[in-house]
């Protein structure tokens, strides 16, 4: 029964392939994303929801945490709109945050279906109160 429930966790959810795009005053511990089920490229599928999980470590204390999320299309960012920019709200990470501390920050992003089907890079900064990038996660994808 435990070795289901792990099959199935794992294809629910996996870590997929990411880099460290500059990553400031933090370090990225793990990047989970729902439904990714490719080691090399996220598949987002329009209209649905995508879950993402990014473990870090903070280098500095901060009493604020903003999420900014961008599509790169051919080194071209296109901004996304999340419902809740707050990662201090409903995403598992209470502020202020601490210097030397390991945070797992937890959201959606809605893949809506007006999106075109493009391979895109979805670059993910969580930034401190002065807008510097706690980390910065660039993730290949491509929106189907």
């Amino acid at each position: 029964m435990l070795c289901k429930v792990l099959a199935l966790l794992l294809f629910a959810a996996c870590v997929c392939a990411y880099e460290d795009c500059g990553s400031k005053d933090g370090s990225i511990v793990s990047v989970t994303i729902s439904n990714c089920s490719n080691d090399k490229k996220c598949i987002l599928k329009r209209n649905t929801n995508a879950s993402i999980e990014i473990g870090f470590t903070t280098n500095d204390d901060s009493d604020v945490l903003t999420a900014v999320v961008h599509g790169v299309v051919l080194g071209v960012p296109f901004p996304f709109n999340l419902p809740n920019p707050d990662g201090c709200k409903d995403s598992g990470v209470s502020c202020p945050i601490s210097a030397g501390q390991t945070y797992n920050y937890k959201t959606s992003l809605p893949v809506l279906a007006s999106y075109p089907r493009v391979t895109v890079d979805v670059k993910w900064e969580l930034q401190d109160k002065d807008g510097n990038d706690v980390v910065c996660v660039l993730i290949p994808s491509q929106i189907k």
